[in-house]
């Protein structure tokens, strides 16, 4: 089963320094509808000013996943960072198992930054915290689906649970196709661009909440940018979560 969501009815919060798009409930926004996918908790699209910083916030049994649309990416954190700045196409994932503070932040004093941020929950309470990253070129990403996060690291950062992040830059008139098994759901979000998924028409900004058994095609109509979240929708929750 396929059930898009237009970019008109995601959640849409501007802060001054910062704007950003909810698409699950998150901080002071409540929306029983949308209070997650299955061990996917957050999926915020952010964007920050030249120079802007989250400032430090505590979190625990999280495993948040970054990824860089535009710009620079700055984090801190109490267990190593900071760390250099990220690249367009880079990911960060920083597992903050027993509890841990860090802060995001734009790294350039002139450009802006935009992330996509991602909340996944871990399979085992209380893990060590610890932060890995990985540079990915839009070469590496072109007119495929290419892991930047799974479960057994390696090329792809490393993730806490049986769940997968990918991404893709698609020519125009490119396609991808992704099988979802039983029991699984993918979350597909349309960063940048136009095409067709199983035929409905979707452009920038549009997601899909993708149930298996279900096969999906999404076929470019003009250049896009895409990320696909994998994840179990039944599993076991462990530790605290607590928002933002």
């Amino acid at each position: 089963m396929i059930e898009i969501r237009h970019d008109a009815s995601i959640y849409r919060v501007e802060g001054g320094w910062f704007a950003a798009r909810w698409h699950f409930s998150f901080d002071h926004y409540r929306d029983p509808d949308n209070d997650g996918f299955g061990a996917m908790r957050v999926f915020n699209d952010d964007r920050l000013i030249p120079g802007a910083v989250w400032p430090l916030h505590p979190h625990r049994d999280v495993e948040g996943i970054t990824y860089v649309v535009d710009g620079l990416f700055g984090h801190e954190d109490n267990v190593g960072g900071p760390f250099g700045p990220l690249p367009a196409g880079s990911v960060q994932v920083m597992s903050l198992g027993s509890g841990a503070l860090h802060s995001e932040r734009n790294a350039s004093a002139d450009e802006p930054m935009r992330f996509i941020q991602i909340w996944i929950l871990p399979d085992t309470p209380d893990l060590p915290p610890g932060v890995e990253q990985k540079v990915f070129t839009k070469q590496d990403r072109t007119n495929r689906l290419l892991a930047v996060v799974s479960p057994q690291g390696g090329p792809a950062a490393r993730v806490h649970q049986d769940a997968s992040v990918y991404v893709s830059a698609l020519e125009e008139q490119a396609e991808i196709t992704r099988q979802t098994e039983s029991g699984r759901g993918v979350y597909f979000y349309l960063i940048d661009g136009r095409g067709r998924l199983n035929g409905r028409s979707i452009g920038t900004g549009d997601a899909a909440k993708v149930t298996g058994p279900e096969a999906m095609t999404f076929a470019a109509e003009d250049p896009s940018e895409l990320i696909l979240v994998d994840v179990p929708l039944r599993f076991e929750a462990v530790g605290v979560w607590r928002g933002r």
